[in-house]
Parts: structure tokens; sequence; C-alpha cells
């Protein structure tokens, strides 16, 4: 079978053939329908060299992913062949407490993983079949489209997860910026709207994203310029944000995250630019706090796609044929892809 896979690091992906794998005791082989192109990805190609993860290339791109179930492994019991999945990513040991909370994103033997994610070290969804080790990780679809599900896992679990940990800060008159309306933020700004009652400022530097956040119901758009800091005070009536996320994560967003919160606030970083933010006693608002976040949990996956059922979100795709992949990356690269770049392998 065709497969887009990373061979070395810092090497461009390519299509290559692959043995089809066939589904082992508790293992599920799906028949890809979508396999999304994530920033991650691009960090994983250009940014990584040998040793520092805890896997080595080759394996097959694709940590967002959905399809149908084409074969079942011996002992599985509770999906149908020609069943449409979406497959929750992260990877964990199965039997720590974070795990046995459906909260593998933050599994708590992390270190001792091989492997993050299909896709992200274990073979992923660009390609016609994919493994999958852990039938637990497979939620069914109903009705969704299993292309438009696929980025769904990541690009809008992502976001969920780290609004979800801040909705007691959104209340009628409160606000929320989203600084970064890319692939995430993009999703962010709508998972907002369908949540909570703030008013929500939408931040970037690219007149189309902007208008984009505006079509997703943004309640103001702000140019991340000079002078964005001082737009979203007067916005706020010199407030701040109840709940600023920031997902650039470089060290001029972060700046401007800060500036935009309030008192009370909470400021947290998804985006993986690699910038920093000195922490001290008078660099940030009193009882401001600051955070990271890693994807989402597999009962937060769950009710994501349910709100997607109930149409209040959705990811716009662009759908890539595996031929295409290597040069729709550079595309994702050079910000020529808006929305979600989707692999569609049939």
């Amino acid at each position: 079978m065709r497969a887009v896979q990373l061979t070395a690091w810092k090497h461009a992906p390519e299509v290559r053939e692959v043995p089809q794998p066939d589904p082992g005791p508790g293992q599920v082989l799906l028949r890809v329908a979508g396999a999304g192109m994530c920033h991650s990805d691009l960090h994983l190609i250009h940014d990584f060299e040998a040793g520092m993860m805890p896997f080595e290339p080759p394996f097959t791109l694709g940590h967002e992913n959905s399809g149908w179930v084409h074969a079942i492994g011996a002992g599985v019991t509770g999906i149908d062949v020609g069943q449409p999945v979406a497959v929750y990513g992260p990877n964990g040991c199965r039997s720590c407490r974070r795990c046995l909370q459906g909260k593998v994103n933050y599994c708590e033997r992390q270190a001792e993983l091989t492997s993050m994610a299909a896709g992200l070290g274990d073979d992923g969804g660009m390609a016609e079949y994919m493994l999958v080790a852990n039938p637990g990780h497979l939620i069914p679809l109903g009705d969704l489209d299993p292309v438009a599900a696929a980025p769904l896992t990541d690009a809008g679990l992502t976001p969920y997860h780290a609004i979800k940990r801040s909705l007691d800060l959104l209340i009628p008159g409160s606000t929320a910026v989203v600084i970064g309306v890319g692939g995430l933020g993009y999703m962010g700004v709508q998972i907002l709207k369908a949540l909570a009652p703030a008013t929500v400022i939408a931040v970037d530097m690219r007149e189309s994203a902007l208008a984009m956040a505006s079509a997703a119901g943004a309640d103001h758009v702000v140019v991340s310029d000079d002078s964005a800091a001082a737009t979203i005070q007067d916005l706020t009536r010199g407030r701040g944000a109840e709940l600023v996320l920031d997902f650039v994560g470089s060290d001029a967003t972060l700046q401007l995250a800060v500036a935009s919160s309030r008192q009370l606030g909470h400021i947290t970083m998804v985006g993986i630019a690699g910038g920093s933010y000195p922490f001290s006693f008078f660099t940030v608002p009193y009882e401001a706090s600051i955070a990271s976040t890693y994807w989402g949990s597999l009962s937060e996956l769950v009710e994501v796609l349910e709100l997607a059922e109930r149409g209040q979100i959705h990811a716009d795709v662009e759908r890539v044929a595996i031929d295409d992949a290597p040069a729709a990356y550079e595309r994702l690269a050079n910000g020529e892809i808006s929305g979600r770049a989707v692999v569609v392998p049939t």
C-alpha cells in the first residue's frame, strides 16, 4: 500500500510502498478515510534530529485520523466491520490513574513510552490502511463525514480542552482572546461561541485569517501589531480578558497574551513556536495563571464530535491525495493552506 512517510529527520516526507498490516490479537485495522496535516508535523519534520525523541524514522505520518473498520483481531469486541470511527490519538500506558480516567494525553508514564501517537512515532493514518493498537481509542462517528471528522481529533480536541479548563471564567460580560486563528485558533473561536457567553476577540497578522474568524463568530478581530494590546484593552474597557489562548506560542505572542490578560485570568499557551515569558511577582497580573496544554482527553473528544454532529463546529477541509501530500506540506509551511488539509487515500 502507499504511505506518506518521514524517512529521516530534517527530510521532506516521501510517498512509499509499504506492506499492508494485519491486525493481531486486540488490534483493529482501519481503511483510512482521512488523515489531517498539522503544524506539529512540520516541527517533527524540520526541528528534530537523532536522539531527541524516543523513536526514530521511518514511520508513516498522520495523527489526526478517521476511517472504517476493515478487519478485527482476536479478542476485539464491541465494534463492527464497516463502522466509521475517529481515532483518539495520544498513546499511554493504559494502566496509570490518568489513562484509566481517559486522560491518556497526560499519562503518568509518558517517559517510558516509545511513541507519542500514531503518526508521532508509530505508523499513522497517511496510508490506505492503519493499524490501531487500542480499540478503546476508536469512537463511532454516527452521521459525521469521516473525512471532515479527521482533523477534529486534534485541531478540534486541543482547543476544546484548552477552553474547557477555563469555562468557569467565561460568564456573561467576560472576554476570551484567541491569538493566532489558523487551523486550531479558528476551531477555538467556534468552540468558544458554542460553549460560552463570552465576547470573543480574534487576533492575527493575516487579514484572511481574521475574515475567517469573523465568519466563525468572533465578536471583534484585531490585527496583531504594536497596538494590538492597547486595542484589546479598549475593547474590554481597560479590564483585560478572563481567558487568553495563544495558539502561536512565540515570545511576541506570549507578551501580547500577558498584556491582554487581567487579574485572576488564565493565559493558556497552546502553540509550540518555542517562546517563553519571564514570570515573576510583577510580570503578570495578580493571580493570573500561565499554563500550557497538550491535546485532550478521550471523553473530551466524544464531546467535540457531538458538537460537530450538532453542526455547532466544523473544520474547513481541503482534500489532498496521497501523492500530493509532500507538496501540501510545503504549502502548509508557507502558510498557503487555509483551514485543514486532509490526506484522503481513495
